[in-house]
């Protein structure tokens, strides 16, 4: 049974996807150049707003975590585990981190893509204003 946690956020003109370990979804309203692991502004929803489950299932190790971001006909996937300490208990931005390093904003380590891997395409529809939607989900391990 997959849980899954939908966010709906906006791209804006200074997005850049250029970053080479993290990529990130933030609920500000704004971005500076420096934000260039950020793909979208204004989240609906944080962390902190997921169901317990979803959150329950993303603290096992072995747990597989996918991030699906779609943005105008574009549509770009990434892959990574849970760890035992994510908390969900943010309430301003997701982080998807290349590595296994955890803080209150991680929603998924070991990705398999960071901002700078993001499909261009993707990154301009962003960088253009698109709306852009992130699906999480997760399969609970042992299922």
């Amino acid at each position: 049974m997959t849980l899954e946690e939908v966010v709906h956020a906006q791209g804006h003109e200074n997005v850049s996807g250029e970053h080479a370990s993290t990529l990130e979804v933030t609920s500000d309203d704004f971005l500076t150049p420096a934000g260039d692991c950020i793909l979208a502004i204004e989240a609906d929803r944080v962390p902190a707003d997921f169901d317990s489950e979803f959150v329950t299932a993303c603290q096992s190790a072995d747990a597989t975590i996918t991030a699906t971001i779609e943005a105008g006909d574009q549509t770009v996937t990434v892959t990574g585990t849970g760890h035992p300490d994510l908390s969900f208990e943010n309430d301003r931005s997701h982080v998807l981190r290349t590595s296994d390093y955890v803080d209150d904003r991680t929603v998924m380590v070991n990705a398999d893509a960071a901002a700078g891997n993001v499909d261009r395409d993707l990154v301009d529809a962003l960088a253009d204003g698109a709306d852009a939607t992130l699906t999480l989900s997760v399969e609970p391990s042992g299922e």
